[in-house]
């Protein structure tokens, strides 16, 4: 059965760093992107960052030059490395599936997330 579960969130001071984690299991991974999607209360999901297949790497423009996505196939996981973080940066986030990144609305197979709260 294709899982995603994340994991690494938690409560950070405002310009201060996490690395989240994305473990995938019953799939392999090599065939996939894998996107990052948050969600804060009220608001609509929206995509951070998607990884694709070559590593080939897309922002969101909210967190370009702070956040950096990589993979390791091998630890079947992906990674989120998010510096300088902001009190705006506080949401649940998520990981997901697709063949490509591109269109945030094919992505499937979502984690249970992991919340990311940063305080001003």
């Amino acid at each position: 059965q294709l899982q995603l579960a994340e994991s690494g969130g938690e409560l950070v001071q405002s310009g201060g760093s996490l690395r989240l984690s994305c473990r995938a299991s019953g799939f392999i991974m090599d065939y996939y992107a894998i996107g990052w999607f948050r969600q804060a209360p009220g608001t609509e999901r929206e995509e951070v960052s998607c990884i694709s297949r070559t590593e080939q790497a897309f922002y969101a423009d909210s967190v370009k030059g702070r956040f950096t996505i990589s993979r390791d196939n091998a630890e079947m996981t992906v990674y989120l490395r998010m510096n300088s973080l902001k009190p705006d940066d506080t949401a649940v986030y998520y990981c997901a599936t697709a063949r490509e990144c591109g269109d945030p609305a094919v992505f499937r197979n979502w984690g249970q997330g992991t919340q990311v709260t940063v305080s001003a």
